[in-house]
């Protein structure tokens, strides 16, 4: 049998086959001073996971920002990348206000909330007035200049996630609950204004199928 053959096959075989979950886990961040940088992001309020060290030559330290199923790794004989080389390292936020101001209040130099109209666009002073998804930023540094971007996300684009449905906080749970609520409004309003006995089922799909990128329920 060719080789081309059995590439083809096994091409094939990968269509028809479910792909392996790959699921991004931990990224290591270059830093120069382990003990200042681990005073910085536990200042951020993320999750300390552990503090390994073995011997002088070898710490690795992870933390776990709020609500992540990601984390980062900074330490000694991680990596040979320089200190404050990593850039455009990106953190979703349902609210970029609220979560500008929980960084400023942090003692964080957090830039001023700004949105772009579109990719590639310049960016303009403020919160996207529509809270268009995907269009509102803040960003920071950690102490050797590695760097943040905070994006506000409350819905996503299609086949973006898998179909299943997460909320990661308390807070992102209950911005999508609410908006649940005025799209649930608008719908009772057109059907007459009697209220509707069946609205956690108008909810639950409201809130699915949000999240999953697909048409909303009107």
């Amino acid at each position: 049998m060719s080789n081309d053959v059995v590439r083809a096959e096994a091409a094939k075989k990968r269509q028809e086959s479910p792909a392996v979950d790959m699921k991004l886990e931990v990224v290591v961040i270059p830093v120069s001073d382990v003990d200042r940088a681990k005073r910085f992001y536990g200042d951020l309020g993320w999750r300390l996971d552990a503090d390994f060290a073995v011997g002088d030559t070898f710490r690795v330290v992870q933390f776990t920002p709020p609500g992540s199923p990601s984390s980062i790794h900074f330490g000694i004989g991680l990596t040979s990348a320089l200190p404050g080389s990593v850039q455009g390292l990106y953190l979703v936020v349902s609210d970029i206000e609220a979560a500008h101001a929980e960084l400023v209040a942090r003692g964080v130099d957090a830039s001023e909330v700004s949105y772009r109209t579109g990719p590639g666009q310049p960016a303009i002073k403020g919160r996207d007035p529509e809270r268009r998804t995907y269009n509102s930023f803040t960003s920071f540094k950690d102490p050797d200049g590695n760097a943040w971007l905070l994006q506000e996300i409350t819905t996503r684009l299609p086949g973006r996630i898998d179909a299943d449905t997460r909320f990661t906080a308390p807070a992102e749970l209950a911005a999508a609950l609410r908006r649940a609520a005025g799209a649930h409004g608008e719908h009772e309003k057109r059907t007459g204004g009697q209220r509707d006995e069946n609205w956690p089922d108008w909810y639950a799909e409201y809130m699915v199928a949000e999240q999953a990128g697909k048409p909303l329920p009107t």
